[in-house]
This record gives C-alpha cells, structure tokens and sequence, in this order.
C-alpha cells in the first residue's frame, strides 16, 4: 500500500513569541517493511535555523528555531510512504516461553538482544511496578509461549479499558491508568509497556498513523485521521513483533511507523520551549492519511 500522509499543526498564542527552539518526530522511518518515498516538513512563518538528523534510536529527529516574533505558527509535515506486506507474525503457539525470553535477555548472547535489553529498563514516562506485573500475570502462565500470552494481554487491554480523551493526558502514568481504567492509545501502549517490563520482557513504544475507514457507503471526512500509537515486544530469536492494544490486532500494512523508542517522551511529534506567549495558548491537530493507487510526487 502506498499512503500520502499531512499531519498540520498549529499553535495560537495570546501575545507574541519571541523565540521559539522545537524538536519533531513527524517524518516517518523507513526499515524492512516500509519505504520513505518522500517527506517534508514546512514551517510557516519560515524558519531561521532548520536540520534533520537521525536520533539514538534510528528516527528522524527535525531540528528548528523560530527566531523572528510570532503569535502563531503551523508545521506541515507531508509524507509519501509505501508499506509492504507484512512480515509474518508469529502464531500464538509459536517460540520460547515468556519465562524463557525473560532469562534470555538477563543474558544476551547476539547483538538484537543485546539491543534490545534497554527496552527492559525503566523510562522517563513507564516505570516497573508490581501492580503491574499483577496485571499481566493471568495472561503469562508459567510455561506459556511469550506471543501467546502478549496477544491475550492486549486483548484484555482492549476489552477492559474505555477509550476517553478526556480522562489523560500525555504525563499520565500507567499505574493511574490502570485505576482509571480509560484512557487513549499512547496510555494503552505505556500500560502494555509497563506490564511487559515488570516481568522482565523487552518492549518499545511505536508512534505512527492508522488509516481510518469511513462507514459503508459515506465519504472519509478531511481531518478524521489522528497519530497513533502501539507497541512492539521483543521476541528473543524472532525479533520485534508488533501489537496495537487499542483495536486488539497486529498491525499490518494500515498501520504507518514514524518512530519508536522507549516511551512517548523519545518521538513525541513537537516539543520545544518558547519565550513569551503569554499564559495561554491554543493547539489545533489535522491528521489525513490517504491511501493511493501509485507513488505519487509529493
């Protein structure tokens, strides 16, 4: 499948920004499975200072400052990627046990697992907790095959939790998550997280889209796509493995990776500081995912 993806931003203040110095995870990565065809970003007002660079996990990091005063400002990234199809996933009866995984990233014995034992440790917004191990323990029986007992977990996550963009917000933990039970896909993607760690098991936050399908017969609405978020765990011997608790599925060639990394903090997709502004601001989001029939000129 071939996607052309414009994901716009645009920030209102209440009086002028002087200066502003941002990051963006808005272009997406290419890897096995998925080609960049083309990607931009355009800031308007222009930029005085712009440079892309790969960051410590292989994204693409956007670097620019805003040096002139602006009381408001839109980023425009647009992409043309091309997913192939997907890699067979493992079936659920596939590979090591979850206990034996765990063991085998205490020792490392080839460069992916190796890699992958960062993925095991704590993060800026994911910490280990016993809770959450409790959580996760009905799904990971001893004995039983780590895909098995992930996808059941996700399934649970699913099927428990209520979808609310009211109830969190980026800073919120996955232990308040787990008592709230709602929330919106980066936290079911730091709850799995969190859950996958606190028993030893490698597992990393992935930013993206998701093409989104209008109901039969009714045109898509510009603007109806939105970022998203999943999770890939590690399987020692098969690689990363993809899972997306909020729709309980693997993805496949619908879903479009930007970046991944330990948690939302490592590819959120802006940040920066600002000096003036004012005390308020307004943010507004526009997501279009289209699906094309060929590769197109961006």
């Amino acid at each position: 499948m071939n996607y052309r993806i414009v994901h716009t931003t645009r920030y209102r203040y209440a009086q002028p920004v002087l200066a502003s110095y941002n990051e963006a995870h808005l272009l997406p990565r290419s890897f096995a499975g998925q080609s960049v065809r083309a990607a931009s970003l355009v800031i308007d007002p222009p930029c005085q200072d712009y440079r892309d660079r790969q960051d410590f996990f292989g994204n693409t990091a956007s670097y620019f400052a805003l040096l002139e005063a602006h009381q408001e400002v839109t980023i425009t990234a647009v992409s043309e990627v091309q997913r192939q199809p997907a890699r067979r996933q493992l079936s659920f009866g596939d590979g090591l046990d979850w206990q034996q995984a765990a063991t085998r990233l205490t020792q490392p014995d080839d460069p992916d697992t190796l890699d992958a034992l960062q993925f095991c440790l704590d993060s800026p917004l994911v910490q280990a907790a016993v809770e959450l191990a409790d959580y996760a323990r009905p799904s990971f029986a001893p004995g039983r095959p780590l895909a098995q007992a992930a996808a059941e977990l996700m399934a649970r996550i699913h099927r428990e939790f209520v979808y609310d963009p009211a109830a969190t917000d980026v800073s919120t933990p996955p232990l308040e998550v787990l008592r709230k039970r709602r929330g919106v896909c980066q936290d079911f993607a730091h709850l799995a997280i969190g859950c996958l760690r606190s028993l030893g098991l490698a597992a990393r936050y992935v930013s993206g889209y998701l093409e989104t399908l209008p109901p039969p017969g009714q045109p898509k609405l510009t603007g109806a796509d939105a970022s998203h978020a999943w999770v890939q765990v590690y399987l020692p011997g098969a690689g990363w493995q993809d899972w997306d608790p909020t729709n309980d599925l693997q993805p496949a060639e619908r879903h479009v990776v930007t970046a991944w990394g330990r948690d939302y903090s490592d590819v959120a997709p802006l940040k920066g500081i600002f000096y003036g502004g004012g005390d308020t601001h307004t943010i507004e989001v526009q997501v279009d995912v289209t699906a094309l029939s060929e590769p197109q000129e961006t």
